[in-house]
């Protein structure tokens, strides 16, 4: 199939997808009933997102930043049709306690996934939780066993796997066969994007409850670079460049290949480099991830140059019959011994979504990311209509999210984890076992503490 033919099949089923989401609402005399935990940055992107393939009604939204919490309220009062004011909390729990949500959203910060979205699927809703599912490997294996619990769907914010051009890649290239025998292949991030500076510690600002931020994490003195969207910087409350990026390109490295847990898992690495800085996440690290039949190996840099220029941050199948490429922003498969190159390039939907323009301007949406969104938002509202998993199911966004804290745990210990899905154990390892699980501030609970 030539690729105008394709993209022609793959335009016209994501129009039947969205015309059956669209339909649903249309023949329902209610349409579902949305709340947003966390109304920052990706919060937003996500929840606009939902709303340009179905008329949801935005009921509810919380979070402890009063101030994001209130422009969250006038941006969604104003884009939805019923032009009626969500409802604010600024605690998650008495926003779900009015068990009124058909569908949460979460976009916290990384050390509130667990037990925000727990307590979502027990309140009776759906939910699209951000990725890494959690900090921990125990607390992320708690959210998928709340999950099949209650019955509800959870679909992570992996949304490389409903990405159009990495969809097309997939079938045109990989299905295909194209690549021949896979053994191997390289995932990577070279962006400058760990926090360089010292800032002083400050007093939290009056729009900020920075202890109910802070949560279950250990409480460090309050900087500007904490909040907003800098806490990624201290593995206090994420797990560095491996948990926020590593965990896109491994998840979409597994699907493309059909691959599940890795058996083996090493890393080495630290903070080699920028050595003066505040941040406690690593500058330098490598990581392999072992599936027996196939390594995945991902390096970081936050330093220095990309080896290719044209893809900083990407997953590199290498076959013996050619190259796969692939990128946010496209892909590229390069044959051995002759044969056809073939490119694709992300789906930019302006004409058809015009708000996307202004979103990037006011929002900060990532243009060549917002068609990836709003597949990822029709395959969840399929699977719920229809009571199936979605693309990027709890138990898949657990998988890679674990995998990634435990090479950063393995970096930490210095020495290989074998590990085995069926207990949640590291073989042979009580140390690294012990780790799987981290310690809560009091008077928080762990969700995989005996009760």
């Amino acid at each position: 199939m030539d690729r105008r033919n394709f993209l022609a099949r793959t335009a016209a089923a994501a129009s039947l997808a969205a015309a059956g989401s669209r339909l649903h609402a249309a023949s329902d005399s209610k349409p579902r009933r949305v709340g947003l935990i966390g109304t920052g940055w990706y919060g937003k992107c996500d929840l606009l997102q939902l709303m340009n393939v179905e008329p949801v009604e935005v009921v509810s939204l919380c979070d402890v930043d009063s101030r994001l919490l209130s422009e969250a309220a006038d941006l969604f009062e104003a884009r939805q049709v019923s032009k009626k004011r969500p409802r604010v909390y600024a605690s998650y729990k008495d926003m779900l306690a009015e068990k009124d949500l058909d569908i949460v959203l979460i976009a916290t910060p990384d050390h509130w996934h667990a037990l925000t979205m727990i307590a979502a699927v027990e309140s009776g809703a759906h939910v699209y939780c951000q990725k890494p599912t959690g900090v921990d490997v125990l607390e992320s294996k708690a959210m998928l066993d709340a999950a099949r619990r209650t019955g509800k769907v959870v679909q992570v914010g992996t949304q490389r796997r409903s990405t159009p051009h990495l969809i097309e890649a997939k079938q045109r290239i990989v299905d295909a066969g194209l690549l021949g025998d896979v053994a191997f292949a390289e995932v990577c991030c070279y962006y400058h994007m760990r926090l360089r500076e010292n800032p002083p510690t400050i007093a939290p600002p009056d729009y900020l409850d920075y202890d109910q931020w802070v949560g279950p994490a250990p409480k460090i003195p309050f900087n500007e670079y904490i909040h907003p969207r800098r806490w990624r910087a201290y593995m206090e409350y994420g797990n560095g460049i491996v948990g926020d990026m590593c965990v896109h390109m491994l998840d979409m490295v597994r699907w493309q290949m059909g691959l599940g847990w890795p058996n083996r898992i090493t890393s080495s690495g630290g903070i080699l480099v920028d050595t003066e800085s505040i941040a406690t996440i690593s500058d330098t690290q490598t990581a392999t991830f072992d599936f027996d039949d196939m390594d995945i190996v991902w390096t970081h840099r936050s330093w220095g140059n990309a080896p290719d220029p044209e893809y900083p941050w990407a997953g590199i199948i290498y076959g013996s019959k050619g190259t796969l490429k692939l990128s946010v922003q496209k892909y590229d498969f390069i044959p051995h011994r002759g044969g056809k190159p073939l490119h694709g390039d992300a789906v930019i939907e302006t004409q058809k979504y015009p708000t996307d323009i202004s979103d990037v301007k006011d929002w900060k949406l990532e243009l060549h990311v917002a068609s990836a969104i709003r597949g990822h938002m029709r395959d969840f509202l399929d699977a719920i209509d229809h009571g199936t998993k979605p693309i990027a199911d709890i138990e898949q966004g657990h998988i890679s999210s674990a995998s990634c804290i435990m090479a950063n745990n393995a970096m930490v210990l210095g020495r290989t984890f074998d590990f085995d899905p069926e207990t949640h154990t590291v073989l042979g390892d009580e140390e690294a076992t012990k780790m799987l699980k981290r310690a809560y501030r009091a008077p928080y609970v762990h969700p995989a503490t005996d009760s």
